[in-house]
């Protein structure tokens, strides 16, 4: 997918707006490239928590846990760049205006997932405006049933949830949205039906693990769209 990154930067560099089959591809190249970063640091960070016992060994956890840090972070500045200076600017439609907004929220989260203090803070900050954006467009301009909304709303929970630690709040707009298209069901776009129900089974994982008794949760697993 590293090829398939770089090819799909040169399109959205280009003076053209991005036709729904192109953005599909460059999310996708972003999203496998960046999924490649994203699991092995989970796994990484939970080792380096758990093995205190040998300091060479910390040593090298720590020292191949920063490699991958500053390598997703190149990938998400460079992401970021392009949407910032090219694909928001370039989207004359509401739909696509979301998708990019989303995206920029989704990869200023993944940012903040690695990052500790003021850089944390500037990172989450980031994502919550995005999302805020994106998420007032969507109220106004897609049906709560299309997929992009849907995904939306999943990604900004897991927000909530993951990175400013408001379950509260997570919750509610998960189990709200969830109500709302599920009373909308017979309504669902035959073309987009597929990827809806998909969505919404995504936010009923999490709205039942976020419900659940358990006393401690891994916070760091909820389920998103792009995993």
């Amino acid at each position: 997918y590293t090829d398939m990154m770089a090819a799909m930067k040169k399109v959205a560099e280009s003076n053209n707006e991005l036709t729904i089959e192109e953005r599909n591809l460059f999310s996708v190249a972003y999203k496998n490239v960046i999924g490649t970063y994203r699991v092995p640091w989970r796994t990484i960070s939970a080792i380096e928590l758990k093995d205190q016992d040998s300091e060479h060994k910390q040593q090298m956890v720590k020292k191949y846990r920063k490699k991958i840090e500053n390598e997703m972070k190149d990938v998400c500045q460079e992401l970021l760049t392009l949407l910032d200076k090219h694909l928001i600017q370039k989207a004359t439609t509401a739909e696509s205006k979301i998708f990019y907004l989303k995206m920029k929220g989704d990869y200023y989260r993944y940012l903040a997932e690695i990052t500790m203090g003021d850089e944390r803070q500037k990172m989450a900050e980031g994502s919550q405006h995005a999302y805020d954006d994106a998420f007032d467009l969507a109220k106004n301009q897609l049906p709560v049933t299309h997929p992009i909304r849907l995904g939306l709303v999943l990604n900004f929970s897991v927000f909530y949830y993951e990175i400013l630690n408001k379950p509260d709040i997570a919750l509610r707009l998960a189990k709200q949205t969830f109500d709302d298209a599920l009373a909308e069901l017979d309504s669902i776009d035959e073309h987009s039906y597929r990827d809806s129900q998909l969505i919404l089974q995504l936010l009923r994982d999490n709205i039942t693990l976020w419900t659940s008794d358990e006393p401690e949760i891994d916070n760091t697993n909820q389920p998103d769209e792009d995993q």
